[in-house]
């Protein structure tokens, strides 16, 4: 089995895991990338808890599900975006999320990964990433 983006194929789990109506999915390989993007997502209260398990190889990730997500996803090709492009957003959101303030889109800024929110907050571009409402 080869894996290209296992960012791609950490949201695939999440996803289906939710639509099965589980309690929690187990995402594997980790990185330090879907860690962060993880924490977005609990941050924005998407998930619930997660943990890395170390099992000797690459490491798997627990993920709590509270049953919140309807859709998320990874936004390819990756986008590099500008401050001033954030501001004109409603390009983006109307492409990724299905209505205003449902959702959110996850960036890859100087300052980390965060959502698209806190970037306009903080003046700062990226690369998109995912989306998640």
């Amino acid at each position: 089995m080869v894996m290209l983006d296992t960012l791609s194929n950490a949201l695939a789990t999440i996803m289906n895991n939710e639509m099965r109506g589980k309690k929690e999915a187990l995402i594997m390989p980790a990185s330090k990338l879907i860690a962060s993007v993880l924490k977005v997502m609990q941050k924005e209260g998407y998930i619930g808890e997660f943990e890395f398990i170390d099992d000797g190889r690459w490491g798997k990730i627990k993920v709590q599900l509270l049953g919140r997500i309807n859709k998320c996803g990874v936004i390819k090709p990756r986008l590099s975006l500008k401050y001033k492009d954030l501001t004109e957003l409603p390009e983006w959101v109307r492409k990724y999320l299905p209505a205003r303030n449902i959702g959110i889109l996850i960036l890859s800024t100087p300052h980390g990964v965060m959502s698209h929110v806190d970037a306009l907050k903080k003046g700062i571009g990226g690369i998109l990433l995912a989306y998640v409402y």
